[in-house]
């Protein structure tokens, strides 16, 4: 118990990082949906820019994240050696990458559709590279249990994005307006538009870099070569399942381009990538949970009593997470409010995104059997048979169905990866989980769902008043299944003395 409570309090922490800055940072969504109309096509440029940088950064950190928690974590190996291997490693993959990039930014931009813009793969290929290279000092900040200076650092960034991006999208356009040739015009132009997305999170990116003075220029203690030997035979099946997964997240905003061959293809993909935001909310739930899940996992491996805690952790994860998809749907009418009026013709696609993001994390925490048993490959036969399903849904169908055709896809593949990792998981690595009380938590949630979505009423308000109280039912329902009334009865009593 004592170590649920301390997963608890490192995921109230990195949640904090992660749900509230993500939530702030979700003030850019609207900010950007009413500069950027639909029909200019602006935010479908930025959702197809970011599809790639995602799946950069996957690549440029080749797994190296999972694989220094699990050396850093065994007892033959010093922690400093393995942080400094590490960090030198990615970060020499890191700038090769924004080197050739640069080196070819002409055909890289003429390939990716954007030869009229090349700045934007340029900043973007240094961003990314950037943030591969940050990704290792966030892990060691997690691996020290220091989640407060990772949750500032992380805040910095969301604060210092939002506030430049609020000067360069709303005071200095209406300053510019009101006198086209002050002091203004010398620091900005209204004909770079959505290029100011993309250079503000580079000079955000940059000084972020200088949070982690101690953890670049102290921390590390030498490179060991036969060290990151022994890691590279860890790490790339992780890589593997790691692109393969990144592409279940990101493929449809990539491939959409290719697939999608009307006049109106960018208004579609910013109309999808907008609300998608929405759906997020599921994956900022993932994510805090990740960041103190993994180093909780590793850490506790060596314990008898890690295989009934991680079936404990499977369940509360499902949850709560199904309590989310309730209250996101039942506020639906609000939410919306997030992205301007006209991307809301993709709202239908929300509960979807939502619903594959829940299987994400289900297969996320149910990875974790073949890393503990050092067997990553099978990852990576989950992830990659569970993206072919995704592509192969978007190939066939994104033509005829257009962005609906990439939420289902997201389900497709999640479900297909989740399944296998869970049945083949059963045999090398048995968890009993409590499947039981899983399934009536789930169709619970569902019925709860169709009973939102079927139920003809006509106000807003109505709607919101009923799913809030369905929210409010489900609650219920975990506070009396879990005997949560006793947990806070013992914390109060605890408290008072």
């Amino acid at each position: 118990m004592a170590n649920l409570k301390s997963l608890a309090k490192d995921t109230v922490i990195y949640g904090l990082s992660s749900i509230v800055g993500r939530f702030l940072n979700y003030l850019l969504v609207p900010l950007y949906t009413i500069k950027m109309s639909a029909a200019s096509g602006g935010y479908g440029i930025v959702t197809n820019i970011y599809g790639y940088t995602a799946l950069l950064l996957v690549i440029l950190t080749f797994g190296m994240e999972t694989t220094f928690f699990r050396f850093a974590n065994k007892k033959e190996e010093k922690a400093s050696t393995v942080y400094g291997t590490t960090l030198a490693a990615v970060g020499i993959v890191a700038l090769a990458f924004v080197a050739a990039v640069l080196c070819f930014l002409p055909a890289v931009s003429q390939w990716m559709g954007y030869a009229d813009h090349p700045s934007y793969v340029g900043v973007m290929a240094v961003v990314v590279g950037l943030d591969a290279f940050q990704a290792i000092p966030f892990a060691y900040l997690r691996y020290q249990h220091r989640p407060i200076k990772f949750a500032c650092l992380k805040l910095a960034f969301i604060f210092l994005n939002i506030g430049l991006n609020l000067l360069y999208f709303v005071v200095f356009p209406a300053m510019y307006q009101s006198n086209p040739t002050g002091w203004v015009s010398k620091i900005y132009s209204p004909e770079v538009g959505v290029g100011y997305v993309f250079y503000l999170n580079l000079v955000c990116t940059a000084l972020i870099t200088f949070g982690f003075y101690k953890e670049l220029v102290r921390a590390p203690k030498g490179f060991d070569g036969a060290l990151l030997k022994r890691m590279l035979s860890y790490s790339w099946p992780i890589l593997v399942l790691g692109i393969a997964g990144i592409l279940n997240q990101t493929a449809d905003k990539i491939l959409f381009p290719h697939f999608y061959h009307q006049a109106d293809m960018r208004e579609q993909l910013g109309i999808y990538g907008a609300c998608v935001k929405i759906a997020m909310i599921m994956a900022l739930i993932t994510q805090a949970f990740r960041y103190a899940y993994e180093p909780f996992v590793f850490g506790k491996s060596e314990e008898k009593d890690n295989r009934e805690t991680y079936a404990k952790a499977m369940k509360f994860f499902i949850i709560f997470t199904l309590l989310a998809f309730i209250i996101v749907v039942a506020w639906m009418d609000v939410l919306k409010y997030l992205i301007g009026s006209d991307y809301w013709a993709g709202l239908k696609v929300v509960p979807i995104v939502m619903a594959a993001e829940i299987m994400m994390g289900i297969y996320f925490n149910l990875s974790f059997w073949y890393k503990l048993i050092d067997k990553t490959i099978w990852g990576a036969w989950f992830s990659g048979i569970g993206c072919v399903v995704l592509i192969a849904v978007n190939y066939f169908f994104v033509p005829r169905f257009g962005y609906m055709a990439c939420a289902w896809g997201g389900v497709a593949g999640y479900g297909v990866a989740m399944l296998l990792s869970y049945f083949v998981g059963q045999r090398y690595y048995r968890i009993d989980y409590p499947l039981r009380d899983i399934a009536i938590y789930t169709l619970v949630a569902a019925a709860m769902y169709a009973l939102m979505t079927l139920l003809p009423l006509p106000a807003a308000w109505m709607r919101v008043t009923f799913g809030t109280l369905l929210a409010l039912g489900f609650l219920a329902l975990i506070v009396r299944r879990e005997h949560l009334t006793d947990m806070f009865a013992r914390v109060l009593k605890k408290i008072k003395r």
